[in-house]
């Protein structure tokens, strides 16, 4: 269980929620409402006061690394590649790569920054299975998307960051 208890990200109110084990939480919102902001406070990658639980721990209770190892973040724009210059490879393949690469150690939570914006339909529904993989292993998700019918295939229940001073959580049929 991932539990979120006053969180306080910069240009948002204190946020609460639970996000267990097998699910998916969609994080929604226009942008600029502070969705890549929430997912980094989670991570421990921006300053961020209030509580981040996982399965019983703080993250404050670990170093940083070690927490990051449990709880990874993808961004929407990786730059990570093994063995060709990032600038040689599309923003398709570099998305496609961070995402591979945030699973490859088994995080217990995957927080995915629109992880199939710049995807092509086979490679985001290759995309979306992964993911759905990763939930039937146990994992917990938190992903942003404009995509509304991907967030309906796969989310539990929904964040909606309206605005700087309010947000809303909902569950959803996946």
């Amino acid at each position: 269980m991932l539990r979120i208890d006053y969180l306080r990200v910069p240009g948002l109110p204190a946020l609460s929620f639970e996000v267990a084990a097998h699910e998916c939480l969609a994080v929604e919102g226009p942008s600029g409402s502070g969705k890549t902001r929430l997912l980094r406070a989670i991570a421990d990658l921006d300053a961020a006061s209030g509580y981040v639980h996982l399965e019983g721990l703080e993250r404050r209770e670990l170093p940083g690394p070690e927490w990051r190892r449990r709880v990874r973040y993808a961004s929407a724009e990786p730059a990570a590649v093994l063995d060709r210059p990032v600038a040689e490879l599309s923003t398709g393949e570099r998305q496609r790569l961070g995402l591979v690469r945030a699973i490859a150690d088994e995080p217990r939570v995957l927080l995915l920054d629109e992880p199939t914006s710049a995807l092509d339909a086979q490679g985001a529904a290759l995309a979306e299975e992964l993911i759905k993989f990763q939930m039937l292993a146990g994992r917990i998700v938190i992903m942003v998307s404009h995509d509304a019918a991907q967030i309906e295939r796969l989310a539990h229940a929904r964040l909606l960051l309206a605005d700087a001073a309010t947000h809303k959580l909902e569950s959803a049929a996946a």
